[in-house]
């Protein structure tokens, strides 16, 4: 059964992947300027579930990161509003790393238009993310904070748990 599960990566974590190669799709499209279309093609061709510098990688779902690629430039000015609305005034999203700013960007789109994945697993997948892209920065506690703090505020009733009444 091991082997089964080595050979077949689980749901989640094919979603995991997605959420990796969305990040990195986000943030290619906004270094490289280049458009959705050609940057959903070239991930899907050569990169998604492919050998990496003799690593293969696990297999992504490829209609979720597709999902999450088109969502975010779909609604970016909802995503990137919402994400400016939550940092301090004095350092504006356009002020955010690159590889944060896409980060941020599929995590709080999640935020908005998944309701069926819950905003702590969308916290995460993110965070777990982050520190994997920032391994002894500050980013990953940036992400979470942002990420909770918008979650409390669009998504309050699941963070609770339960109502009261």
């Amino acid at each position: 059964m091991t082997d089964d599960r080595a050979r077949k990566p689980a749901k989640a974590n094919k979603r995991g992947a997605a959420r990796l190669a969305a990040v990195q799709a986000l943030y290619q499209m906004d270094v490289a300027g280049s458009d959705l279309d050609t940057t959903l093609g070239e991930f899907e061709s050569h990169r998604l579930g492919k050998d990496l510098e003799g690593d293969t990688l696990i297999g992504a779902d490829v209609r979720f990161f597709r999902e999450l690629v088109t969502g975010v430039v779909t609604i970016q000015a909802r995503v990137d509003r919402e994400i400016d609305e939550t940092l301090e005034r004095t350092w504006p999203l356009k002020r955010i790393d690159l590889t944060l700013r896409a980060l941020l960007r599929a995590g709080v789109y999640e935020m908005i238009e998944r309701r069926d994945v819950p905003p702590r697993v969308v916290i995460t997948e993110y965070v777990d993310i982050a520190r994997a892209f920032f391994e002894d920065g500050e980013e990953p506690g940036i992400a979470n904070a942002i990420l909770d703090n918008l979650a409390r505020r669009m998504r309050q009733t699941e963070l609770s748990g339960s109502r009261e009444g």
